[in-house]
């Protein structure tokens, strides 16, 4: 294969793209897999990662790889490229346009990489440098493949912004990643992968740490891409909404193997493998729980972009377990940075026994309402009161006593368990500080917390990295439960889960909510699993509340005009029905330009 660099005479810079004597056509067969395997020598044997996969793919074709972790799928892909760990072996076939990649080494494979296979990572913020600007990252990967003079790779990566929609681009070249929000980096990520024109894509996870609102937008990028340059995509992904969203044909691992390979009508709506129909059924589908509920449109509350929300109506017989009355919260003065209030005017009620969800992108001020409630953030102005408590301006003494009324569960248990401790240790660290028990005693509460939350008891002498995503998300919520609080905080405690796993912890935390009866604010960007839990819904927007009600009428009736585009946004497992909310959403938009 042969690439040029041409310059146009508009001045920017184009790549022409052959093989042999012809062009890469749509329908093309880019790749053929035939009994791909991988392996990994561990502890003195090998291990099977995966093993027996076939499958082709064809230009301007999206493949997705589906399944849980562990299955075998990003392990399978990355040895296309010649990405596996230094105990890994890949065994079997993969040409891409009759090239064998499976044993290529040296010179060779680092042409492939970037040139002809590019990967987009699942976080952009650890795959891009933070020590240099985005604009000469992509430059960089244009000069490293071909002879070119740095005004014409400035040039060249500065298309390449303007593809992927960045906003400013000339102005954006000179950010560092960190300057940059998570969806603009994914953009940046997108850019340096199509620096080359490569042949295919693989996309590892390319949404998952993405809000839904952006997470949109990266879709219809990749949408677009597609049919612009004809890249094959291989799609790597737990989200089954941005399958129905994206793919052509699916692929379903399981324990390292395929168990189901079809298009994507045949793996929706006729799936055969128990395995696929399991999975799609643990798949939280928006709207499926409230569908048909009969909505009273005078019990939600709208803002009217220039009042804030009114505190919503409770029973004055009851103490609610969170009060917060005109919040205001402010992050202080950093440097040259000034005070920058995250939350204006906030008036929300929780009672004892009710789950709320609190939704909205990332940036809105949903954390920060989280950490203010557990006293983690001052209020700036306002009341806030929790469990009959009046927190607003406690010292650190009041605040001791408080902390046995809440818990929290963060979104990454990983980085909230100490990994020095045995996860036993950080589980009765709650009761040994504030009910001071010692010894059996402790260590009865420890093994009763274990049970509570399904797991072994022998587990409680494992270190955080010896456990998988679920197994620590459970171990932190067994710790939140500890002092059985009256108001649990749950922070996106399940966006970093395969889907059957979600499936798994969600059905736990509803059994817990109902045996402790604790109040909880669950904070998330998925509607869908707001939806399976709470009774009613408040929807978040550059720091103000801009609606709140019953789920039903959120999910069904929204009323602002912001929930409907954050609802229309929401990725469904059907692809006919996500079809019909893609056009949706690009109508609600299409309005909110014209509009404006």
């Amino acid at each position: 294969m042969s690439k040029q660099v041409e310059t146009g005479l508009d001045g920017a810079v184009r790549l022409s793209r052959r093989i042999g004597d012809g062009t890469i056509k749509r329908g093309d067969t880019i790749l053929e897999v035939r009994d791909l395997g991988v392996k990994f020598w561990v502890n003195g044997e090998w291990f099977d990662a995966a093993d027996h996969i076939d499958y082709d793919l064809k230009a301007g074709e999206v493949l997705a790889i589906v399944g849980e972790s562990g299955s075998g799928k990003t392990q399978s892909s990355m040895s296309l490229i010649g990405l596996l760990p230094s105990n890994g072996r890949a065994t079997g076939s993969a040409k891409l346009k009759g090239t064998e990649l499976i044993g290529l080494s040296g010179t060779r494979l680092r042409e492939v990489r970037g040139n002809e296979i590019a990967v987009i990572f699942q976080e952009p913020m650890t795959a891009l440098n933070p020590v240099y600007t985005v604009g000469f990252q992509i430059a960089e990967t244009l000069r490293t493949h071909f002879v070119m003079a740095p005004a014409q790779a400035r040039a060249r990566a500065l298309e390449l912004m303007r593809l992927v929609e960045i906003p400013d681009p000339e102005g954006s070249f000179d950010k560092f990643p960190h300057q940059l929000s998570g969806g603009q980096r994914q953009r940046i990520m997108i850019a340096q992968s199509l620096a080359c024109d490569p042949k295919l894509l693989i996309a590892d996870e390319p949404t998952t740490a993405l809000d839904v609102t952006v997470q949109a937008e990266i879709l219809k990028l990749m949408r677009e891409l597609r049919e612009r340059v004809d890249a094959a995509i291989i799609l790597i992904t737990h989200d089954m909404g941005v399958v129905a969203d994206m793919a052509d044909r699916i692929v379903v691992m399981k324990d390292g193997r395929v168990v189901e390979h079809g298009t994507s009508d045949e793996i929706f709506n006729r799936p055969q493998h128990p395995y696929t129909q399991s999975l799609l059924a643990a798949v939280p589908h928006l709207g499926s729980l409230t569908e048909g509920t009969r909505i009273d449109v005078r019990e939600s509350l709208v803002a009217d972009g220039t009042n804030p929300l009114p505190m919503a109506a409770g029973d004055p017989a009851v103490t609610p377990a969170l009060f917060m009355e005109d919040v205001c919260i402010d992050y202080p003065k950093q440097g040259r940075r000034p005070v920058f209030r995250a939350a204006h005017n906030i008036n929300l009620r929780v009672d004892p026994g009710e789950v709320v969800g609190l939704v909205g992108e990332s940036g809105s001020g949903k954390t920060t309402i989280g950490r203010a409630a557990v006293a983690l953030l001052p209020v700036a102005e306002g009341r806030l009161h929790v469990a009959g408590r009046d927190i607003t301006h406690a010292s650190n003494a009041d605040l001791y006593p408080f902390r046995r009324d809440v818990g929290i569960v963060f979104q990454d248990p990983g980085s909230s368990l100490n990994p020095r401790l045995p996860v036993g240790e950080s589980i009765g660290e709650p009761l040994y500080l504030h009910e001071k028990l010692r010894g059996a005693e402790l260590s009865k509460r420890v093994e009763a917390l274990l049970d509570s939350v399904e797991l072994p008891r022998a587990m409680r002498n494992r270190y955080p990295h010896e456990l998988s995503g679920g197994q620590r998300q459970r171990i932190g919520i067994a710790r939140s439960l500890a002092l059985e609080p009256k108001l649990l905080i749950a922070d996106e405690p399940t966006s970093a889960l395969d889907v059957s796993v979600q499936a798994r912890v969600l059905q736990l935390f509803a059994d817990l909510q109902e045996r402790y009866g604790f109040a909880c604010l669950f904070i998330s960007h998925d509607l869908a699993v707001v939806e399976m839990l709470s009774s009613r819904i408040a929807v978040m927007k550059d720091g103000k509340l801009v609606e709140f009600g019953p789920t039903a009428e959120i999910v069904n009736s929204p009323q602002h005009p912001y929930t409907q585009r954050l609802l229309s946004a929401v990725p469904v497992p059907d692809p006919a029905e996500q079809k019909k909310r893609r056009e949706l959403r690009d109508a609600i938009i299409e309005k909110e330009h014209l509009v404006s």
